[in-house]
């Protein structure tokens, strides 16, 4: 099943990060300058503003990575400038906050790229990765009627320290700047990336001796906790620190990261909606139970296969040549004959219609041009292995070819009901194992979620939304619902929006898209505009009139480097 297909072609046409790149230095700040990452601007509160039966006297944040700022994938102190809950305080200000409020600043230009694995001690040879940006590099782009030749294209790419820069290392010892040492107290924001609602409520999220052994553990909660003792959680923390007013935004996780990983549970599992429920009730009960003053707003959970995260990498990406493509179909000409032959016997193996039908549409084939299908395992496939070893038996195959049946007994290629993460196009058509993965040789599950996944994880996103809205039915003059879901929904149904003059779209494109550079986490001007669907909810429940983001005095995602 080998095929002699010319891997350097493959890897040029499908490489999403780029290998060899030059040190990115961030340009000062320049709030006319595409992808500004400014703080936020002075607010111009309008005289009628008023917080209602609201106090904004102490704003405090809880939540997830959009909660603590990450953009383009990683925590940086220019993005915590801009996250969501620094945008609303600096819109609270008008109606009784103070204009300081105090993140657990990172102290780091690029941050720790959240979505590459990296280690967490210091490694002096090689550079540490930080946030994406776009870049323009050497590529393959497809010219009419579909010819794949040599160009130029643009993707996300993950930026580098200069080698032995561990300013951003979410290490300790190697890197002490790493901890917060401004004490948990004064905090406002207790935004923690990449956490699951479970996590907030346990200690073992900040217990250092849990570090790299213990799942539970996050070394960005663990930097605010330290020296992690294992006795506090942040939900304790939050109601610590006597907030008036809370932001909670914690959940997205618990389906977002298992879809990121492809629905693969050995890598996040997916939180059911029973567990959900109850830690959220519990999570906010802390919080509201700590003061019977206090009041806040939650958000619901938006469609995630509606991102650039999940829509970038279609279902039918692989560019190929004449050549390529006749010697990969010969070199399947045995996997499809295989299939044939089961069809063929279907009595004699006891295959049913329905299972005929499925193996017939497990056939690869490929074609000269632009748009070939990726191969992948689909665990919900019947495994052929028996009946591959039936055509053994019966001396249709022999042992070696029988072998070589062995990587495609649950393999078919991807079709439009396919959703496909971000990180999927960094390993198509690179060196699998003894393939060129998602070509010659199956991707895994980590890299593809297959319909039934696909419902799965949007049955959980529609339960916890419920989960969401019973807690806040319950609680009607205490917590404020801010329907994310529906602003998403309505922006990507309109293809665009006008904001303050300036024209958003829910994508990653400059100089108008929402979203950062990986494709999940807005930019400092999507975080502005999710800060307008707060403030609606907090001024329609509490009667009061905080003035809208300005979204036009937030940037957008910068232009591709060269």
């Amino acid at each position: 099943m080998k095929s002699s297909i010319n891997l350097c072609y493959i890897l040029v046409l499908l490489l999403v990060g780029a290998c060899n790149q030059e040190i990115f230095v961030p340009p000062p700040c320049d709030p006319n300058a595409a992808g500004s990452l400014c703080p936020p601007p002075p607010v111009v509160c309008p005289a009628d503003a008023t917080a209602g039966n609201a106090d904004f006297t102490k704003f405090v944040a809880v939540g997830n990575s959009l909660v603590a700022g990450v953009q383009g994938g990683a925590l940086f102190t220019a993005g915590q400038n801009n996250s969501l809950p620094a945008i609303l305080n600096n819109q609270f200000a008008c109606v009784g906050a103070p204009a300081t409020f105090v993140q657990p600043t990172i102290g780091a230009s690029l941050g720790y790229n959240l979505f590459i694995t990296q280690p967490f001690l210091a490694d002096n040879t090689k550079p540490i990765l930080g946030r994406l940006q776009l870049q323009v590099g050497p590529g393959i782009v497809c010219k009419e009627p579909g010819v794949p030749i040599a160009g130029k294209t643009t993707r996300p790419a993950p930026q580098a320290y200069t080698p032995g820069n561990l300013e951003a290392l979410p290490n300790p010892a190697a890197n002490p700047g790493f901890l917060y040492t401004g004490g948990k107290a004064t905090l406002n924001n207790f935004g923690v990336p990449a956490i699951v609602l479970g996590q907030a409520l346990i200690p073992e999220t900040g217990d250092w001796a849990g570090a790299g052994a213990d799942p539970r553990f996050s070394p960005f909660y663990g930097r605010l906790a330290y020296p992690g003792t294992g006795t506090s959680t942040i939900i304790g923390d939050v109601a610590a620190s006597a907030p008036s007013f809370f932001l909670f935004y914690l959940g997205l996780d618990d389906f977002f990261l298992y879809a990121a990983f492809g629905a693969d549970p050995a890598k996040a599992p997916l939180t059911s909606g029973p567990a959900f429920a109850g830690q959220y009730g519990a999570a906010i009960g802390a919080l509201l139970g700590s003061n019977p003053n206090l009041k806040g707003v939650v958000g619901n959970f938006p469609d995630i296969f509606l991102m650039p995260h999940f829509t970038s990498v279609t279902y039918n990406p692989i560019p190929l040549g004449a050549a390529d493509a006749t010697a990969l179909n010969a070199g399947f000409a045995g996997y499809n004959a295989a299939l044939d032959g089961l069809i063929a016997n279907k009595g004699a193996f006891g295959i049913s219609d329905e299972l005929a039908a499925e193996i017939g549409g497990r056939k690869a084939t490929f074609a000269a041009g632009c748009e070939n299908k990726i191969l992948l395992l689909d665990e919900t496939l019947t495994d052929l292995g028996d009946y591959f070893d039936g055509l053994l038996g019966v001396g249709a195959i022999n042992a070696t070819q029988r072998a070589q049946l062995v990587p495609y007994e649950q393999v078919r290629q991807s079709t439009a009901a396919d959703v496909f993460p971000l990180s999927t196009g960094s390993i198509l058509g690179t060196a699998g194992t003894f393939g060129l993965l998602g070509v010659s040789e199956p991707i895994g599950d980590q890299y593809a979620i297959v319909p039934a996944e696909k419902a799965e994880i949007t049955a959980a996103r529609l339960a916890f939304n419920a989960a969401v809205k019973a807690t806040a039915d319950a609680n009607p003059t205490r917590l404020a619902l801010a329907d994310i879901d529906a602003a998403l929904n309505a922006l990507i149904a309109a293809r665009a929006g006008v904001y303050n003059g300036v024209t958003i779209t829910p994508n990653i494109n400059p100089p108008t898209g929402i979203y950062s550079e990986d494709g999940v986490h807005p930019n400092a001007r999507g975080y502005a505009f999710l800060s307008r669907v707060f403030i609606q909810a907090i001024n329609t429940t509490f009667a009061a009139k905080v003035p809208l983001t300005d979204i036009s005095k937030y940037g957008a995602t910068g232009l591709p480097l060269p």
